[in-house]
């Protein structure tokens, strides 16, 4: 039997939001798109999203549409900012994590700090991911994403269990 999958995802600029509508439809499943309700935009939205990203600030986030509940695995990604995850993410995780009974995590990256933005994704969330992919933003310009194969067909084998 095929289990319920969601991709839950923040992007300021689009990069994620393309990663996650590509995975979306390669599993077939819903999805949910994070809004931060602190204006992110701009320069100055970039230096306070670093910001409080480093000092891992929560944020005020829109009310969710989908029930986390409801799904038997949440794949959750996240630009990586300053070498940490966004606040609307860690917000969505520390308010939601009591109902995930599943996790994948995927993160888009201009820089570095993937490794440890899986790892505190994973130690936030209290549960090991079923599977992890990352690009970058020179990948995602040459729209070559190494590993999105084996992390779309992991996940794939996983809800056929």
């Amino acid at each position: 039997m095929d289990k319920k999958i969601l991709v839950v995802f923040y992007s300021r600029t689009g990069t994620t939001k393309k990663i996650a509508q590509e995975i979306a439809n390669a599993l077939s499943c819903d999805m949910e798109e994070i809004i931060d309700k602190k204006d992110r935009s701009g320069v100055r939205g970039f230096m306070s999203g670093g910001k409080d990203a480093m000092k891992r600030n929560l944020t005020e986030i829109n009310n969710i549409e989908k029930d986390p509940s409801n799904y038997d695995i949440i794949v959750i990604g996240t630009p990586v900012w300053a070498a940490n995850m966004t606040p609307a993410i860690r917000t969505y995780i520390s308010k939601y994590k009591d109902s995930f009974k599943n996790v994948a995590f995927f993160c888009a990256t201009g820089g570095t700090g993937i490794e440890r933005t899986l790892i505190e994704m994973e130690v936030l969330c209290g549960k090991k991911p079923v599977a992890t992919f990352s690009v970058t933003s020179r990948q995602m310009k040459s729209e070559i994403y190494p590993g999105f194969n084996e992390f779309i067909e992991t996940i794939r084998n996983w809800s056929k269990q």
